[in-house]
């Protein structure tokens, strides 16, 4: 089956969240299932400059008149995908965010620059390389959710038999919304902006743009594809979901082990595995050290990789930092987002450096260093698709606590008394989200701390958890299927 995945980000080229994770993991995984797989991905800098052998595949006119090129080369991650780079400088060539400026503000012809990540994707999807043309656009997030809806547009246009598409939610929250005056400018037909369609209050969605004219939706986890049916997380959306709920499916994550396995991890200080967990404490040390934390082997670490806002729960991590500092823990925290999250954890680390460090930004070394060295790894999000973060904490036996809600309730289970029994306990979850609830879970951790040997025994089973990109893939090819069976 060909395939072309469509992504504004691709690990490790460029990330700024678990999209370019799953977008960089599961074109292998798809090949591994039989799937001919190729990648559409924007000029951002960082993309181009991870594509090797880029020859011009062809010259256009975007809806708007601007001409650039689409280039077609390779992409030497996975198993060496054939990968497809819109060539449009102006919209591309500019550092560092690929959505904002530096100030932080949202790129004002951000319509235009994702709007032609799905015009492309649709050309390709109706034969625009006459080498190769997918029968599947596998379109993920809003950046590419206009891809659906200029295929079923031009298949009604022209009656003809393009690509089928899937589309894939990472996160509801982030809808892509711009002007009604941007309808016209992308070349849509002024009909498709009505509820049915295109249109969310008066403004162009791209994320509704998907949900509505792909022949297939997935999802990042099966609870959060249950909670976005309802008003409290469907993000005003749970409506059109509801109505295709029958080509809605959640499909979990996965773990690629070749970028996160201690034991494999070249970017840790000292290799281990779930027979080897006395090493870990040589990546616990070095962490201390590397963020300037007080070097005591006895102190629980928490750490916190992840975008600071409020959807993560960083202020309920902000607002118990008392208490886990009396308690004699320690806080690494890595990321960027909002300055009052940052300012606070900023102030906590100036306060008391032996206890709290802090580091603005994102370093994949550095990410994998905490989670290498960290006894607990935080994601205590009041919503969350999936989830990477607590995924790579079980793979490194540093044990998740987790709000129960989306993918955190699919892959972590309590260390409740009955699970302890059985050894079906991987982390801490707390059920409300509230500053009582999570520091109920914050003393389990330390109560756990103090029975070394079931805590041990913790790590271990959170080590043995599974997360495979060839089950999801699996899935993934099933959902394709259905898709194509429905053009029969």
């Amino acid at each position: 089956m060909r395939v072309l995945q469509v992504s504004a980000e691709l690990a490790p080229l460029l990330k700024t969240g678990g999209l370019a994770d799953v977008a960089g993991a599961l074109p292998a995984a798809l090949a591994g299932v039989g799937c001919d797989v190729r990648l559409l991905l924007p000029g951002l800098p960082a993309l181009r400059a991870g594509l090797r052998d880029l020859q011009p595949l062809c010259e256009c006119l975007a809806p708007w008149g601007e001409a650039f090129q689409v280039l077609r080369g390779h992409w030497p991650g996975g198993v060496g995908h054939t990968a497809y780079l819109i060539d449009a400088p102006a919209l591309h060539d500019r550092a560092g965010d690929p959505y904002a400026s530096g100030a932080g503000q949202a790129y004002a012809d951000n319509h235009r620059r994702f709007g032609l990540l799905g015009w492309v994707a649709a050309q390709l999807g109706t034969g625009l390389d006459a080498d190769w043309q997918p029968q599947i656009v596998h379109a993920h997030d809003w950046h590419a959710g206009l891809a659906a809806a200029y295929l079923r547009l031009a298949a009604t246009a022209s009656h003809a038999a393009p690509a089928r598409s899937v589309f894939t939610v990472h996160n509801l929250a982030y809808q892509g919304l711009f002007p009604a005056s941007a309808v016209a400018e992308l070349g849509l037909p002024a009909h498709s902006f009505q509820m049915q369609g295109l249109e969310f209050h008066g403004q162009l969605s791209f994320m509704k743009a998907g949900l509505h004219y792909a022949d297939r939706i997935t999802t990042v986890s099966p609870t959060y594809a249950r909670e976005v049916l309802t008003p409290e997380q469907g993000c005003g959306l749970d409506g059109l979901l509801r109505e295709r709920r029958a080509a809605f499916s959640g499909i979990l994550n996965g773990v690629d082990p070749r970028n996160w396995s201690p034991a494999a991890d070249a970017l840790i200080a000292q290799r281990y595995d779930a027979t080897q967990l006395p090493l870990k404490t040589v990546n616990k040390a070095a962490l201390q050290a590397a963020m300037g934390l007080a070097q005591q082997p006895g102190a629980l670490l928490f750490g916190v990789v992840s975008r600071l806002t409020e959807q993560k729960g960083l202020h309920l991590v902000l607002r118990a930092l008392p208490e886990l500092i009396a308690r004699g823990g320690q806080l690494a925290v890595l990321g960027t987002g909002d300055a009052a999250l940052i300012d606070g954890f900023a102030a906590a680390a100036r306060a008391h450096p032996e206890s709290v460090a802090l580091y603005v930004g994102y370093d994949e070394a550095r990410s994998h260093a905490v989670f290498a060295g960290c006894d607990v790894t935080l994601v205590p999000s009041r919503f969350e698709p999936c989830g990477l973060t607590q995924l790579y904490g079980l793979a490194y036996g540093s044990l998740p606590l987790v709000h129960r809600v989306g993918g955190l309730a699919d892959t972590v289970v309590d260390c409740s008394l009955e699970n302890l029994a059985d050894d079906s306990a991987t982390g801490f979850v707390f059920n409300d989200f509230t500053p009582a609830a999570y520091s109920a879970a914050l003393r389990r951790a330390f109560a756990l701390q103090a029975k070394p040997g079931v805590w041990a025994g913790v790590q271990r089973a959170a080590m043995r958890q599974v997360f495979d990109w060839n089950v999801a893939a699996e899935q993934y090819l099933g959902v394709y299927r259905a898709a194509l069976s429905e053009s029969a």
